[in-house]
């Protein structure tokens, strides 16, 4: 896990701009990007549609089944939520925009729902439903 702590004065100042969130949650997209960038091959700015989706990957490798719930917890529950988190570390001071990045290109990413549900392989279980088919498909193959 990265480890990244915020300054007293600086989560007054988040308290002051978006309330709403728990501190974690800022934590966490500063975390997420971190993440982000150790998986590039080098260190660059992201889009909002990337960054969102490095949060996904993020906080499933980090809280598993639970990551909606956590996010959650935090008050993060979609992506435009990542957006406002974003823009209120910019105002502090934190991160930086590129020309033409806007708020609005974290909206709509993904359904929280089905990115932290849909598609989540646990330790190589493979989900019912779907999986079931492709798995079946393979034993007739094998007879």
């Amino acid at each position: 896990m990265i480890e990244i702590r915020l300054a007293p004065e600086l989560v007054d100042r988040l308290r002051r701009s978006e309330s709403h969130y728990d501190e974690q949650a800022y934590l966490f997209v500063l975390e997420s990007i971190e993440y982000l960038q150790h998986r590039l091959t080098i260190r660059r700015h992201v889009s909002g549609a990337e960054l969102a989706r490095g949060c996904r990957e993020y906080a499933i490798e980090q809280y598993g089944l639970m990551a909606r719930q956590v996010l959650g917890h935090w008050g993060i529950r979609r992506t435009a939520d990542l957006g406002r988190i974003v823009y209120a570390l910019v105002e502090v001071g934190l991160l930086i925009t590129q020309p033409g990045d806007r708020e609005e290109d974290f909206h709509g990413v993904y359904d929280f729902a089905d990115a932290f549900s849909e598609g989540y392989l646990w330790h190589g279980v493979p989900r019912p439903g779907r999986d079931r088919l492709a798995r079946d498909k393979t034993i007739e193959a094998r007879e």
